[in-house]
């Protein structure tokens, strides 16, 4: 079909007419906040306390753009007689992010979970020397980070989490075991100590028996002599009778 002049125009104008009478979506930044997918790549939060110094994340990020200090501690042995051990401390974990380009490496190579994405995305600065931020800023962000999204329910339990419910089950086994060996050696406490309580009776009853033995043993003897004087005394009196007829 052949075209006639200025029909490319006309498509044009009809294309702008049908847009002009649509309604618009544009979103109204920022007066209306942005609904963000979960797994938006705003800024990089730091948890500190799984953080292990280990220096992977600064290695293998390809700009270069974390730096990290610490020292190291020296940990008191856990038992008497036991070695002491060393620890690193984390003193500053920085990242520049007018270096960054938010690749995630470092989130995927952390073996202990201490770096996530967090959807932040206001951070603009007028100094570009402003967008270094240190670890006070950085776990700031960490608590915009997402819930991670629920499991499937035919899928196997995390290792984390299986490791974490193994510890637990230990614990309480333990903590069982203590108590039942708390509870058994208070028994036995109570056994002896009952066992004590019925010698003690015993060995008060048995003085007590013999005691009163010996007291009726001195009464009985007591009264014998006595029967004897009286009956040696009434003998003594019929001799001198019989001696004065």
């Amino acid at each position: 079909m052949a075209s006639f002049p200025g029909s490319g125009l006309a498509k044009g104008l009809a294309v702008t007419l049908r847009t002009m009478t649509r309604k618009t979506v544009t979103e109204q930044y920022p007066d209306t906040q942005p609904d963000l997918p979960p797994r938006t790549r705003g800024v990089i939060g730091l948890f500190e306390e799984n953080c292990t110094v280990c220096m992977l994340c600064a290695r293998e990020c390809p700009d270069w753009c974390i730096y990290i200090d610490s020292h190291k501690e020296t940990v008191p042995a856990a038992t008497p007689g036991g070695r002491e051990r060393s620890r690193n401390v984390l003193d500053r974990f920085a990242i520049d992010f007018s270096l960054c380009m938010y690749c995630g490496i470092c989130i995927e190579v952390c073996p202990f979970d201490a770096l996530f994405w967090s959807p932040e995305f206001e951070y603009a600065e007028t100094d570009i020397r402003d967008l270094t931020h240190e670890r006070d800023k950085l776990r700031d962000w960490m608590w915009t980070v997402p819930a991670p999204p629920a499991l499937d329910p035919g899928a196997e339990e995390p290792k984390e989490l299986a490791a974490a419910h193994k510890t637990a089950e230990k614990l309480a086994a333990q903590q069982e075991a203590a108590q039942q060996e708390v509870a058994q050696r208070e028994a036995a406490q109570r056994e002896a100590a009952q066992r004590e309580a019925g010698r003690r009776e015993a060995a008060e009853q048995e003085a007590a028996q013999q005691e009163a033995a010996q007291r009726e043993a001195a009464e009985q003897e007591s009264a014998q002599r006595e029967a004897g004087r009286r009956e040696a005394g009434a003998g003594r009196a019929d001799a001198a009778e019989e001696g004065d007829e």
